[in-house]
């Protein structure tokens, strides 16, 4: 049966991550009093630049200056935002209806132009969001306020997949010589890194990267907002306790996330609540399977990571039971796909892991040549998820004794995604929520060979199996449920016997709320201030 013909069918698959949801009420619009939300995360948003990465803090943030064509609720329903209606006009033709009398933050109108531009933008030389629109071979402007989207192939999920893909002033980029989106990559800035032009409920105030990032409530928003923030203070604190502490004393109203050590004190605390819900994220472990020597290895003119014995030794030396139960506290559930339930595409049959098994990754090792082991850097960040370098420690310690020596280098993503998208890692840290809500963008964006149109271009080790890709491809037309499961489930298969990646974990999300606050929380950990009230 089509998917196209089952509009609740997309919602049924998102049930499981929609019942999670424990946000709080959204308070009703119209109150009247000015109110300053104070945000403290973990880290900062990179860049105001909605194009220039791929990243949950940083499309979060900017998702409240800008906004995509088709949004979700906070139940993760498909919404109108920038576009009031969609709809296949042919088998690879998407037709959007652009929202009238929207302008921008500058007062420029809102229109057929900028969508066109947008696309391109995002599909251009330094764009992280490649993945989300390489199904679209064309856009096409019909008049003012009507678009249409051409595919390769027909693409059903097209829809879900651009959600993140804000729409861009073309006047504004092209006057501030920001028509590129800045490229991580290469480190570059631009006047987009600083600056802002949107749609959204709130425009930028002032930008100081890795001190603080203030918003004000845009007076011309063409939409409802249901909160009464009207200013928001977005600052990083990535001392677990300074953080906490300011959350405790007042000074910030809202943190994410909650260190998982504070989280019992916190809750027996009056003046602050907990929301709590399982993320729609995997974290998981990468290796460079494609250079024929590792780099900052002991190993010379080898790299044992292409041996798939080396690669289940790594798999087998982890606990990650432990790991969940010991640094995560019990605020994860250990997982064998790099998809978590609530995915379109899940099998909870194959979410199963391999056994932790010290002693056959001693055997696997010494089978494959590396008896004694060998030594490698491993890459995590230290401000991105929750505990991240403590996994990264433990896992080092649980390598060390299979003969593994891996040197940990954690760093701030700033430093550390440049590092990790330009390939300078043998074995990397890495989490991914699937664009869609579908595995399908799992699999192109971090499975399949990499290639042109932004496919792979998160499989930062080259991993490669043309099965894969060839289910890949063929999964995305195909308009049958059943079908498109199973290939999307055979696919994850494969990766899975070619331990091609290592899946940890699914995570849960963790926000720290002052009482009088109330937020609502959805499972990509997305924070949309329009949805916060301050009483």
């Amino acid at each position: 049966m089509p998917i196209l013909s089952l509009p609740f069918r997309r919602r049924a698959a998102m049930r499981p991550l929609a019942a999670a949801l424990l946000g709080a009420a959204l308070a009703l619009p119209g109150t009247a009093a000015a109110k300053t939300l104070r945000v403290a995360t973990q880290g900062d948003a990179l860049s105001m630049d909605p194009h220039s990465l791929a990243e949950a803090v940083q499309l979060s943030f900017t998702g409240n200056i800008f906004e995509p064509l088709v949004t979700r609720d906070a139940r993760l329903r498909l919404q109108p935002a920038l576009a009031t209606e969609w709809k296949l006009t042919a088998p690879n033709v998407w037709r959007f209806t652009l929202r009238r009398d929207v302008k921008f933050h500058d007062g420029t109108p809102f229109t057929a132009d900028d969508v066109v531009f947008s696309i391109l933008r995002a599909q251009g030389e330094g764009s992280d969001m490649r993945t989300q629109v390489a199904s679209i071979r064309a856009v096409r402007k019909l008049d003012a306020h009507t678009v249409e989207l051409e595919t390769h192939a027909p693409n059903p999920i097209l829809p879900d997949l651009i959600t993140t893909v804000y729409m861009v002033s073309q006047s504004w980029a092209k006057a501030n010589q920001a028509e590129r989106p800045v490229d991580r990559r290469k480190g570059q800035e631009n006047a987009a890194s600083f600056k802002a032009n949107g749609t959204g409920p709130f425009r930028l105030r002032e930008r100081q990267p890795g001190v603080r990032t203030t918003l004000a409530r845009h007076a011309g928003y063409w939409g409802q907002i249901d909160g009464n923030v009207t200013e928001v203070v977005f600052q990083p604190i990535g001392n677990d306790a300074t953080r906490v502490a300011a959350l405790v004393s007042g000074q910030v109203d809202l943190i994410d996330p909650v260190p998982l050590q504070d989280m019992p004190r916190l809750a027996r605390q009056k003046t602050v609540k907990l929301l709590q819900m399982p993320e729609s994220r995997v974290i998981f472990f990468g290796f460079d399977q494609k250079r024929d020597e590792l780099l900052y290895s002991s190993v010379k003119g080898k790299n044992p990571f292409k041996d798939k014995r080396v690669r289940q030794a790594v798999y087998q030396a982890i606990d990650a039971d432990a790991l969940v139960d010991k640094v995560m506290r019990g605020a994860a559930r250990p997982a064998g796909l790099m998809v978590a339930p609530g995915i379109r595409g899940y099998a909870a049959s194959l979410d199963k892991r391999l056994p932790y098994d010290p002693d056959a990754a001693r055997k696997l090792l010494a089978e494959a040549g590396y008896p004694q082991g060998f030594e490698v850097t491993l890459n995590c960040p230290n401000d991105r998820y929750v505990n991240d370098a403590e996994i990264c420690q433990a896992t080092v310690s649980y390598l060390a004794r299979v003969g593994i020596k891996a040197r940990l280098q954690a760093e701030p993503k700033a430093l550390y995604f440049p590092k990790v998208l330009k390939r300078d890692t043998s074995f990397f840290m890495a989490g991914w929520s699937p664009a869609g809500y579908d595995a399908h963008n799992a699999l192109f964006a971090l499975m399949a060979t990499p290639g042109s149109g932004g496919q792979g271009q998160w499989n930062l080790g080259a991993y490669s199996n043309p099965r894969l890709d060839e289910l890949t491809h063929a999964s995305q037309p195909e308009l049958d449920a059943a079908k498109r499961n199973a290939m999307l489930q055979e696919a994850l298969g494969i990766h899975q016997q070619d331990i091609g990646h290592i899946p940890l974990y699914q995570p849960n999300l963790a926000w720290g709320l002052r009482s009088n606050v109330n937020a609502a929380q959805r499972a990509d950990n997305f924070m949309f201030f329009k949805w916060v009230t301050v009483n």
